[in-house]
């Protein structure tokens, strides 16, 4: 009896073990779809690279434009900034806002127009969980980004000495950065309905909270009540950090601005995490 009851639970055992590598889906570790994710990844990237000239080349000559504005109205001045000339100080707040700007821009656009065009499908029929989702999507924006930023810097370097003080942290910040407007740009997508949204979203939040974050001034010029404000705006914590990054110099404390970003990102990716499970506005 004692051996026929063994015999049982081994067997059983066994079964739940075949039962087990049965149920599994696509046989990788964790069981993701590392191929469908990749895959999404790459149309996220092809689908930008296919309109070059607006994704990137256009985002260079605006950023070059503000940089020759600025190097006019006060960089033969000999204006300086702590121990910084001017253009050095300036140029690390416009790399930054190219990347973030065109980080929203792919994810909110990607979406809305799978939307408008009705094939807002081809995101939820493959066997790719919200998870997998969110993440090729949000990589697709963080790429962009990067990419743009890249350019942009490049494009700086024949006007604007740029070096790097702390590699490890202008890679932290330009992935944190361009991750944390990639996400926002989902949200911005699944709320929206049609581009004016997408547009408010843009004109309303984006673009005055990045102007208004110490991109073209020292919030430590600001009166007390203001500069109370600007250190609530990530994006100040985006660009002092990666100024830092470049240039050595801060407004703000660092550490703060790695954890504050580090946890506006983790509370972004749960919601945008939440709304691809239930099908905010995606499902009818």
């Amino acid at each position: 009896m004692v051996t026929a009851k063994r015999g049982s639970a081994a067997e059983e055992a066994a079964g739940h073990a075949a039962f087990g590598t049965a149920t599994r889906t696509f046989g990788t570790l964790g069981d993701y779809n590392w191929i469908g994710l990749w895959t999404l990844y790459l149309k996220e990237v092809k689908r930008f690279f296919k309109v070059i000239t607006q994704a990137v080349l256009a985002p260079v000559v605006t950023t070059l434009l503000f940089l020759a504005i600025f190097a006019l109205a006060l960089g033969r001045s000999g204006r300086t900034v702590g121990e910084l000339p001017f253009l050095e100080f300036l140029a690390p707040g416009l790399i930054m806002m190219a990347v973030v700007q065109n980080a929203f821009a792919n994810t909110s656009s990607s979406l809305i127009i799978a939307k408008i065009q009705g094939n807002i499908v081809d995101y939820l029929m493959p066997p790719l969980s919200p998870g997998e989702l969110l993440l090729g999507l949000v990589g697709g924006g963080v790429t962009r980004g990067i990419v743009v930023g890249l350019a942009v810097g490049l494009a700086m370097l024949p006007f604007v000495p740029l070096a790097v003080h702390s590699p490890l942290l202008a890679v932290y910040y330009l992935f944190s950065a361009s991750a944390m407007l990639a996400a926002l740009g989902v949200l911005a997508g699944l709320w929206a309905e049609k581009f004016d949204q997408v547009a408010a979203i843009t004109n309303f939040v984006v673009t005055p909270l990045s102007f208004l974050s110490g991109t073209f001034y020292s919030i430590r010029q600001l009166p007390e009540i203001a500069h109370a404000v600007a250190l609530g705006n990530p994006f100040f914590y985006m660009i002092d950090g990666f100024r830092y990054a470049l240039t050595g110099h801060a407004d703000g404390a660092i550490w703060i601005g790695i954890l504050f970003l580090a946890l506006v990102n983790l509370a972004l990716w749960l919601v945008c995490l939440h709304l691809l499970r239930i099908g905010y506005k995606l499902k009818a």
